[in-house]
Parts: C-alpha cells; structure tokens; sequence
C-alpha cells in the first residue's frame, strides 16, 4: 500500500495526518506502529485519520491511534488543533469553525486568525466510575473539596479525572524538570486502580494563573505535550484551589492557554483549550 501523509506537531505533540474522507482506510495494528517507528517509518506520538461523518450539523470524524502501540484511543487535545489546520489548508473545508466527532466526544474547534487553534473541549468527567478509577477501600485527602488519592505503588497521590480519557494529576514540589517522570509514570499509568490505564501528569505551580507539565502519556511515554493533560491538570488545580480560571501551560513543546469556569459557572463548564498546530512535512510510504 502506499500512503500519502502529512506530518505535523502541536507544542511538540508530534502525528502523521492521513486523509480517508475520499476511500475508506483499514491499518492494522503492525501498519499504524511502522508508520509511529522513528527509525523504521514516519516517527509520532499518535496517527490522525480523518473520514466524513455521517451525522447531522457534525462536519468530519476522526479516530486517533497510538503509534507505539497501534491502538486506537479516545481523545487527543493536541491532534484536534493539528487537525482543523490540517482540514482547512487542505481545502476540506471553507469554515474557520468545525465540528468533529472522535470515539466518544464531539468537539467544536476554532481556527485563529493568528493561526493558533481554540477547542471547546467538552466538560471534565469526575465520576470515578467513568474515568474508570476503582477507589474502594482507599480513604483520599480533600482540598478544597475535591479528592487526592493514595497510590501507594507509585509512592504518590493524584488527582483524578477524564477529559475523555483518564487522567492521573500529582502536584511536583520543585522543578518539574527534576520530578522522576520515568520512574513513577509507568507505575501510575499501569496501576491496577485504572483498569484501562491512564496518563500521569506531574504539575509544578509557577503562580496562580501559571504552571508547568509534563505528562507520561498511556501506552507512548512522556511526550513533548499532552492537551488533555493540560486540560485535565489546570481543572484539577482550580478544584483544588490553587489556579484561577485561566492559566498559561508550559510543556516542554511548547504553551497551551487552558481556561474553565467550572467554579462559578458549574462543574459541567467546557474546558478551552487554545495552542498551535503546525505543519511540518508532507510524504508517502509504502507499508
């Protein structure tokens, strides 16, 4: 087969964009993990396909795959802004605002006039069940109100919440630059409270309205950038008391602008999420 694509990055969240709105597009799992191989393939953190939708007022679909390991995951808040670039530039579409469906969200993404794209990101889920996260016979410590949970593994505790995938938020005392990501992420992601793993975020709080991530990301490891995680670190802070509804995010790829008015608007306020998306490459493989 051979495959045209286009590689892009968001703050270093690095992908390969494919374009199936034209023919359908069927990869095996051994295909996406050629193609995610920096030394063998392409090289990425995750593989975009985009296709038509067939629902009402909804304009594309696209399904997001890890490239380490070829499987397909829910949300990726880095390759929704790659994404609506990507569709716009290739002439998809004609609109500056456009509605995608994933796997379980539908998601409005903006695209700037400075180039940067914002995403209505949906509202953040703290329903344990759902995250999934089995809490029984674990006693957390509240802040605020909101729960920090013991993983006594992992020597750490964390917050917990999806942004459409699960999300395990721990507060860094320090240089996050010093935190031991390598050692405590995989012990957080695989632990067996998250029966279908999660991505660790470690969050040094600069200020108020400032903080800085990095994220070991499920099934690829610490990327560059995790939108999401971003998401998901900046709502944890603010349930926790100690951000304001907007704050700067400082990944090692970059900065995402997060914003959530779930405390005076409601828990079931969308989450903004506003970086950039940028092209870095266009070619073909044969696989």
């Amino acid at each position: 087969m051979q495959l045209s694509f286009t590689k892009m990055h968001g703050a270093g969240n690095d992908f390969v964009v494919i374009d199936a709105t034209r023919q359908p597009l069927s990869l095996s799992a051994a295909q996406i993990r050629v193609l995610g191989d920096r030394r063998f393939g392409v090289g990425c953190d995750q593989i975009l396909v985009i296709e038509r939708s067939a629902t009402p007022g909804v304009d594309f679909r696209y399904r997001i795959f890890n490239g380490s390991s070829g499987a397909e995951v829910e949300h990726c808040g880095n390759g929704s802004r790659c994404f609506v670039r990507y569709v716009v530039d290739k002439g998809l579409t004609d609109k500056r605002s456009v509605r995608v469906e994933t796997v379980n969200a539908v998601l409005e993404l903006h695209l700037r006039d400075d180039g940067r794209v914002t995403v209505d990101m949906g509202a953040p889920v703290f329903d344990l069940a759902r995250v999934p996260f089995d809490s029984q016979g674990l006693l957390p410590r509240e802040l605020n109100g909101f729960a920090l949970w013991p993983l006594a593994e992992a020597a750490c505790e964390v917050a917990v919440l999806s942004m459409g995938n699960p999300h395990a938020v721990q507060i860094v005392s320090g240089d996050v630059d010093l935190a031991p990501v390598g050692q405590i992420g995989p012990l957080v992601e695989a632990h067996a409270r998250f029966p279908r793993k999660v991505n660790a975020g470690f969050m040094q709080i600069v200020s108020r309205s400032e903080v800085r991530l990095r994220v070991f990301e499920r099934d690829a490891g610490e990327t560059l950038a995790c939108g999401t995680g971003a998401c998901a670190a900046v709502v944890a802070g603010i349930r926790l008391g100690l951000l304001d509804e907007s704050v700067e995010v400082h990944a090692r790829g970059g900065d995402l602008k997060i914003e959530w008015a779930g405390l005076s608007q409601g828990l079931q306020a969308a989450v903004l999420m506003t970086g950039p998306a940028q092209t870095v490459f266009e070619g073909e493989i044969t696989l």
